[in-house]
């Protein structure tokens, strides 16, 4: 075998460097499109975290709900629902309707409304629940409950206990925070005897009126 001669050692060496310059480009072209397809991913995702806040209900809409059921009370209402907005944005959900409840340290509530999910359907729901405290005295009581991360009708059917020291009064109305593994509720109630001492406890929601609380 003849020894290889400098000139071809040197025409192999350019060989080999023009196709290291050819090839970087396309791995350039490769990184980019995976860095740019990364990048896409995580604007969608931030884009449909946006999307989904802006589906809830404004204010505005929130206080145009109740102002024919609370009649009168309306302006205190916009203060509770305007203190609600304030800690977590725009509700995906709410209930409008009325419950009784009676207690002697302990006591129960019984409640009935309809709820409706944003863009979605609506339907009649009951709750009820047991309550333990230092409060006395029973009470009717109109409700607006505000629902946030609710996403079906079949996510109100569970238990919400009651956050603690989450109760306080706005604008002559009761608010305090509910909550399960997903979902969190704003109960505003205004009546005779807005019981504070009730929201250490929990409620039911049922498709169905029943007495039993637990």
């Amino acid at each position: 075998m003849k020894p290889v001669s400098a000139l071809t050692k040197t025409l192999i060496s350019l060989i080999a460097a023009s196709s290291f310059i050819a090839s970087t480009p396309a791995r350039a072209e490769s990184n980019y499109e995976a860095t740019r397809s990364n990048y896409s991913s995580q604007t969608a995702s931030a884009q449909q975290a946006v999307v989904k806040h802006r589906s809830g209900y404004t204010n505005d809409e929130i206080t145009s709900a109740g102002h024919n059921f609370f009649g009168n009370t309306t302006k205190g209402l916009a203060r509770a629902v305007e203190s609600v907005f304030a800690k977590y944005g725009r509700p995906q959900g709410y209930i409008i309707g009325q419950e009784g409840s009676g207690a002697f340290f302990g006591g129960l509530r019984y409640g009935e409304g309809m709820l409706y999910i944003k863009n979605g359907p609506s339907k009649k729901v009951f709750w009820q629940g047991p309550s333990i405290g230092f409060d006395a005295g029973g009470n009717g009581s109109r409700t607006l409950v505000l629902i946030y991360n609710i996403d079906s009708i079949n996510d109100i059917y569970d238990r919400f206990v009651g956050i603690d020291g989450s109760a306080y009064l706005v604008g002559g109305f009761g608010v305090n925070f509910q909550s399960n593994e997903k979902l969190r509720l704003a109960p505003i109630r205004t009546g005779v005897g807005v019981r504070l001492g009730a929201n250490v406890g929990y409620l039911k929601y049922t498709a169905t009126p029943t007495w039993n609380p637990f």
